[in-house]
């Protein structure tokens, strides 16, 4: 019952305190029908919903549960539920939201899934709808480089939708996340979309969109990712494309474009910091040096040698390479999100593993 009635519920949950309190004595307050529902809720719904989370890799995780998402409890409106196939345990990690058109360009769909690549290959986990075009080639850019990307459905978590995507689904439940808030049975709605948009923002640290049309439902992500509080990023296209008409309007009304991978990490690196130390702190351990890692491209690689294993200033690192300071600053940030470097005092970097 609780998981279909949305804020009403929610609110009504903060005010008793609890939803057994709730259900044990619902507020006079409540419309009569209401009320009656509190005191004899629909048992068989919550027993299907049971049954469905019986199944291996599947939970179902509300706001009390270890594990639920904790930026979406800073939401205005948290789920009161997610139905999660897969591994639980990413829908908590640091994410980054790729977004965008359902019919994008050729180069629209290759720069999705390029941004993808890159951005899972720094440990950050891609989240994106499941829609056709950039929302599926995000998924698929991610998968292709052995990262992991989390799927937010408008539907029940047994109605894959759109059904073109069966597969692609079955692959992101098998080396990431499904994720909704709607319940088995549930079918998905034009309603239900822009709940979805909001959790798919209010899941990562920022909002990518990939090729937008003036009425692109991504803007609605776009606009809620900023009412959030996360960071939004446009790719700029060309003035002939009317699939870049809605990056270029978010750009004039102050998202940040992005050209390459440095500029979001740039931009992200403090508040990815934090939740690395966070993430390390919570387990009480540096990262696992005999766990194997992705190998480092060329440039990162040359970063890690003009390193060594004693804490190295940025400027030094700068001059060893004849990087940027702007490209080191991001490789430095996603070397450490993989756990090959180390931040120290005084801003200073170290590797800790071979």
């Amino acid at each position: 019952m609780a998981l279909r009635h949305g804020r009403a519920v929610q609110a009504l949950v903060a005010w008793a305190g609890g939803p057994l309190e709730l259900l044990d004595d619902p507020p006079a307050e409540c419309p009569a029908p209401l009320r009656s529902s509190l005191r004899a809720p629909e048992w068989t719904e919550a027993a299907a919903d049971r049954a469905w989370a019986d199944a291996a890799g599947r939970r179902i995780l509300c706001p009390d549960s270890p594990g639920y998402p904790s930026l979406l409890r800073e939401l205005a409106d948290p789920p009161l539920a997610l139905f999660v196939s897969g591994d639980a345990g990413l829908t908590d990690t640091p994410q980054i939201a790729i977004v965008g058109s359902r019919n994008p360009t050729a180069g629209g769909a290759a720069t999705a899934r390029d941004f993808a690549r890159a951005l899972a290959r720094t440990g950050l986990a891609i989240t994106s709808g499941l829609a056709l075009g950039i929302d599926g080639e995000a998924h698929r850019g991610a998968l292709e480089a052995g990262g992991t990307t989390v799927a937010v459905s408008a539907s029940g978590p047994d109605r894959i939708y759109p059904a073109g995507h069966a597969d692609l689904a079955g692959r992101i439940a098998e080396r990431g996340a499904l994720l909704t808030e709607y319940p088995p049975g549930f079918a998905p709605r034009r309603a239900h979309f822009p709940r979805r948009n909001r959790l798919i923002s209010g899941l990562a640290f920022g909002v990518l969109v990939v090729e937008a049309g003036p009425r692109s439902g991504s803007l609605i992500t776009a606009r809620l990712a900023g009412e959030q509080g996360r960071e939004v990023f446009a790719v700029p296209g060309s003035i002939h494309n009317p699939m870049a008409r809605g990056c270029h309007r978010l750009i004039r009304q102050g998202a940040k474009l992005v050209e390459t991978v440095d500029d979001i990490l740039v931009e992200l690196a403090p508040r990815l910091r934090g939740a690395l130390a966070a993430d390390r702190h919570d387990r009480h351990s540096e990262p696992d040096a005999t766990a194997p890692l992705p190998s480092a491209d060329c440039a990162q690689q040359e970063l890690l040698d003009a390193m060594g294993y004693d804490p190295t200033a940025v400027d030094v690192l700068i001059e060893r390479t004849g990087l940027t300071a702007e490209a080191v600053s991001s490789m430095l940030l996603a070397l450490e999100l993989q756990g090959y470097v180390g931040a120290f005092p005084g801003g200073r970097y170290a590797r800790l593993r071979g």
